[in-house]
C-alpha cells in the first residue's frame, strides 16, 4: 500500500527540513533563491532563509514491505499557494508544521486550516523549532490556533530524525484506522 501524506504549513516553518529528516531517499526539492517580497514591502530573506520551496518536497519512507509513505511538501509563500490543491490531490492525511517561534506566522497558519478542513482527512500539527528562544510551546500553539481538542499538536524540531518519526507515526496510525473504517463499512453495507 502506498500512502500519500503532504506536509505544509507557513514560509520557514521547517517543512523542508522536515522531510530531509526521514526521508530514505535523497528528498526531490525546488528550492530557488530567494527574489521576491511578500507583498508587504518585507523580503523574505529577512527571515534569515536565502531560498524556498516554489513547487514541492518530496520524500518516502518504507515503513514495511506493505506500506510506502510518499511525503509531499508544500510550497509556504502564499504567491505559491496554487500548488496547495495540485499537492493535495489524493492525500490521506497531512501535516501542519508550525514555526513556534514565529507568532506572526500563527495568521497565515489559520488560513492554511481553513483551506485543508475541506479535505476531510487526518491531521496532526508539528509544533516546529521547539529547541529556539522565545518559541511557543505546543499547548500554547494550540490555543492560539483555536484548535478543538480533537487536533494533536506536537513539539518538534525538524532537524531532528526521532522529532519527525514520532510525529508521523502518529499520523499514520490515524490514517490507518479511517482506512479499517472505511473498509469494515464497506463490507458491511
Amino acid at each position: 500500500m502506498h500512502l500519500k501524506v503532504l506536509v505544509t504549513g507557513t514560509f520557514n516553518a521547517g517543512k523542508t527540513e522536515f522531510i530531509k529528516a526521514i526521508s530514505e531517499i535523497d528528498p526531490v526539492s525546488t528550492e530557488k533563491r530567494i527574489t521576491s517580497y511578500n507583498g508587504k514591502g518585507k523580503s523574505y530573506s529577512g527571515k534569515g532563509k536565502s531560498e524556498t520551496t516554489v513547487a514541492m518536497d518530496f520524500g518516502r519512507i518504507t515503513v514495511d514491505e506493505d506500506l510506502v509513505l510518499y511525503l509531499f511538501g508544500t510550497p509556504g509563500q502564499e504567491q505559491f499557494d496554487f500548488m496547495w490543491d495540485l499537492l493535495s490531490e489524493g492525500i490521506l492525511g497531512y501535516i501542519i508544521v508550525v514555526d513556534s517561534a514565529d507568532i506572526e506566522s500563527l495568521g497565515h497558519t489559520r488560513e492554511m486550516l481553513e483551506f485543508f478542513a475541506p479535505l476531510d482527512v487526518p491531521f496532526v500539527v508539528a509544533a516546529n523549532k521547539q529547541d529556539l528562544k522565545g518559541a511557543l510551546d505546543a499547548l500554547e500553539i494550540k490555543k492560539r490556533l483555536n484548535l478543538n481538542d480533537g487536533v494533536q499538536v506536537f513539539p518538534c524540531v525538524a532537524l531532528e530524525r526521532e522529532s519527525v518519526k514520532g510525529i508521523l507515526l502518529v499520523l499514520l496510525y490515524q490514517v490507518l484506522e479511517v482506512l479499517e473504517e472505511e473498509f469494515i463499512q464497506g463490507v458491511t453495507l
